[in-house]
């Protein structure tokens, strides 16, 4: 109000800029002088004029209210405009499986975003740690963030050609507790320990003790092992689907792969999601709504 009356020249003027009751905009301006302790205005019946202080009060103001201005622009057109730094919390399954070339596609569609991935074995404190959203595989436990189901996959048994060629092909997944295959495990980021092997068909289910000898916990070091002959995996069909077109990895079990595993994302709230987080969001889902 103190502005405003400086650049309409009158507490009248002013009061029709601020959408106030002259003689509020003068309470107002005498409550201000009151807590400073200086005079602003000299009044008079038809003028307002800036003394000393005022003047003084008024050039060192002004700059601070530009800038609160313009702070509070950028944050409206924010909530707007796909602009600035996105930080994912992702489960390291997900870019391979997931996100892939069709990244650059929407990066190039958004050249003002800027989007940083932080590989983590677990969800973590979304908030805490400084993430907009996070991308992980698994069923949601009790949390107050929001959790929008992205897909369902299969998971699925696969060895390599070169594998079967050396050690033969299991006929049934019993055959893999026997001790004459070799199995490779993958650590439960959850438990440590490797995820259970199980075979889902209709309502039938089958646990195995598979007893591998090698674990890992990347993704990547499982495709390569697996594709490298060294053994029979357990992995998602999303990222193991192109590897059995191409024959590369052979699916053992077609008849036992109804066993699913979803991919949620998480984010802080339903209300006043930033366009940068929405455009992403509207992405994935575009991105999985054929798996």
């Amino acid at each position: 109000m103190f502005a405003a009356v400086v650049d309409a020249g009158t507490f009248a003027a002013a009061s029709d800029v601020i959408g106030m009751s002259p003689p509020g905009v003068s309470r107002a301006i005498a409550r201000l002088e009151k807590k400073l302790k200086i005079r602003l205005f000299n009044r008079t019946t038809r003028s307002v004029s800036l003394t000393e202080e005022g003047r003084r009060l008024y050039e060192q103001v002004i700059p601070h209210l530009v800038g609160l201005e313009e702070a509070t622009a950028a944050a409206v057109s924010g909530a707007s405009v796909v602009r600035g730094k996105l930080r994912i919390n992702l489960d390291p399954v997900v870019y391979r499986t997931v996100l892939g070339q069709q990244l650059d596609e929407f990066m190039d569609t958004h050249p003002d975003l800027e989007i940083e991935f932080i590989a983590r074995d677990s969800l973590g404190d979304l908030i805490m740690d400084g993430f907009d959203l996070a991308l992980r595989f698994g069923e949601p436990k009790a949390s107050t963030l929001i959790a929008r189901k992205l897909l369902d996959t299969a998971v699925v048994t696969v060895a390599a050609p070169a594998y079967i060629a050396r050690w033969g092909r299991p006929a049934t997944p019993e055959d893999l507790k026997s001790g004459s295959h070799k199995c490779l495990e993958f650590r439960n980021p959850e438990t440590g320990k490797p995820f259970h092997w199980e075979f889902h068909r209709k309502r039938k289910r089958i646990a195995i003790d598979t007893g591998g000898r090698l674990t890992v916990n990347d993704p990547s070091a499982l495709f390569d092992a697996c594709l490298a002959g060294s053994g029979v995996a357990q992995m998602l069909l999303l990222g193991a689907k192109h590897l059995i077109a191409e024959g590369r990895l052979i699916n053992l079990f077609p008849d036992w792969t109804d066993e699913r595993f979803p991919l949620y994302a998480y984010y802080p709230s339903r209300h006043h999601i930033p366009a940068k987080t929405r455009a992403f969001l509207d992405f994935l889902v575009a991105l999985t709504s054929d798996n």
